[in-house]
């Protein structure tokens, strides 16, 4: 069986990355998040996503990865807002595509 190389999620954009290039990835990524939530009409606007602290270490003193990436994604989940048509949620750039043609379901 094959094993594959553990990977991080990264807790602002919820992508998976190698233990060596998420420390290259996070602040990029910061970066880019607060070019994209400058540009977003101010209601939409987010706070700054914040790192989770996980102290779960194993016996043999690494980090639990799976505590982690699990903290991770639910971070990256938080930072979704739900559509107030359909109850989808997006990323706010994306709700703002998403709402022109979202509309309401026609009653029966």
């Amino acid at each position: 069986m094959i094993r594959r190389p553990p990977t991080i999620v990264c807790y602002i954009c919820g992508r998976e990355y190698g233990t060596k290039s998420i420390s290259i990835h996070e602040p990029q990524c910061l970066k880019k998040w607060h070019n994209q939530n400058s540009l977003l009409p101010r209601e939409l606007r987010r706070p700054e996503p914040k790192k989770p602290e996980v102290r779960t270490i194993t016996a043999k003193g690494f980090y639990d990865l799976d505590a982690l990436n699990e903290a991770a994604w639910t971070s990256a989940q938080s930072q979704l807002v739900p559509c107030d048509v359909c109850g989808r949620t997006f990323l706010p750039d994306r709700l703002i595509v998403h709402q022109r043609s979202c509309k309401p379901r026609a009653a029966k």
